[in-house]
């Protein structure tokens, strides 16, 4: 057999290999990463443990973090469902969204009735301050079967593809992609007639309205917020606020970091749809480090990127699987919650969900808290991660609709 033969097949049995580990091989990564499911994992798994009102289910949640004190959680939940918008009135449920618990699971506090409809990300600054992401809007939907077939492409200001959500406010179930009924748009950005919804919201620890952040509804207009905001942090001195747009794994679409100065007011913005360096598809979370670089969970592809405050690209990082929520703490240990591996994702079948724990520094996964539900078929494990003074893990999910508590053995 000649060299260049013995290349080629060579070459085919690289992208066999690569095929059958589920790898997704985007034209900027480097080499292909196996799977990383191994590590050991240190935690007991307590349910349970956080306690609602009487008569009161979970609903979908996505959105946790550790309050200022280092104990206590604040975890935003949607309305028992997926959704807080009432599809028989298209209206906000009088239900508080914004809920803290206490080191011993008490709920404390409870706010943002009627005003958030898919709390989605989570944030607690440095002074107490709560903000919230609300990724879909109000606008009219048809009737089920009036449009596009269940799951297909985004409904009307919901996401397209896996954890799309729009699903709850149409009929349709958790993770799903469009609502039932509802017909893709053509184009990114809030539905016909919306007057509520895409938008940031900065509340007071007792839940006093501080910031509103994009117009009600929605807005893709350039240097305007928001449409389908994911997450939203700010700066370790509290200068700047970054947010990260864009639920739809949809060619052209929002996907983007927009950056805005401590009163709303909008600065720059970077990324776009893509698989390139700097270029995003579906960023999720967001998260910084000792360092203050800025760490983008970019979901759909894969990978955590890392840019400066600027938006200057400076890294990427694949060991940590597919992040949907991702948390740095203190020591610099990176804590990634995969809720769609082998379940949702098609090019990452071969990859345990769960929350993969370890140094962005040396890059190795110490730890793995897999999810139980090995066979789901939606979306399952923790999509919120968070970790409080003690070193507890804590994990909000969407498909199972509930928030564990992981403690270490």
């Amino acid at each position: 057999m000649s060299l260049r033969r013995t290349a080629f097949v060579g070459a085919l049995a690289v992208v066999a290999a690569v095929a059958t580990a589920g790898v997704r091989m985007n034209a900027d990564q480097p080499a292909p990463i196996p799977p990383v499911n191994d590590a050991p994992n240190p935690y007991n798994t307590v349910t349970g443990f956080f306690k609602l009102p009487a008569g009161r289910e979970w609903g979908s949640t996505s959105a946790v973090d550790v309050d200022k004190d280092g104990r206590s959680i604040w975890v935003a939940e949607r309305c028992g469902g997926n959704s807080c918008l009432d599809a028989a009135t298209n209206e906000i449920k009088d239900i508080p969204t914004v809920l803290k618990f206490d080191q011993n699971g008490n709920l404390v506090t409870s706010f943002g009735n009627k005003l958030i409809i898919f709390p989605h990300g989570i944030h607690v600054d440095r002074d107490g301050n709560i903000w919230i992401t609300d990724g879909q809007d109000n606008a009219p939907r048809p009737q089920r079967g009036a449009g596009g077939a269940a799951g297909g492409g985004a409904g009307r200001g919901g996401a397209a593809g896996a954890g799309g959500g729009a699903a709850a406010a149409a009929g349709g179930g958790a993770g799903g992609g469009a609502g039932r009924g509802a017909a893709a748009p053509a184009a990114p950005g809030p539905g016909a007639g919306a007057t509520k919804g895409h938008q940031v919201f900065k509340f007071s620890p007792d839940g006093k309205l501080l910031l509103t952040i994009g117009k009600p509804g929605g807005s893709v207009a350039p240097g305007e917020c928001c449409f389908q905001p994911n997450d939203v942090i700010t700066t370790p001195d509290g200068r700047f606020i970054f947010i990260a747009e864009g639920h739809a794994s949809t060619p052209g679409w929002t996907a983007k970091v927009m950056k805005f100065d401590a009163t709303g007011k909008f600065i720059s913005e970077f990324g776009k749809w893509g698989a390139g360096d700097g270029e995003f598809d579906q960023p999720h979370a967001l998260a910084f480090d000792s360092q203050g670089r800025l760490f983008v969970g970019d979901r759909n592809n894969n990978r955590v990127q890392v840019f400066d405050q600027n938006g200057k690209f400076l890294d990427k990082m694949y060991e940590w699987s597919r992040p949907s929520g991702i948390y740095i703490d203190k020591n610099d240990i990176l804590y990634v919650a995969d809720s769609e591996s082998k379940s949702v994702s098609r090019n990452h079948q071969d990859w345990k969900r769960g929350i993969r724990i370890g140094s962005i520094k040396d890059r190795k996964i110490t730890a793995f808290i897999p999810d139980p539900e090995e066979n789901a078929t939606n979306t399952s494990a923790a999509e919120g991660v968070v970790v409080d003074a003690a070193g507890n893990v804590y994990g909000a999910e969407v498909g199972p609709r509930q928030v564990k508590k992981y403690t270490k053995k």
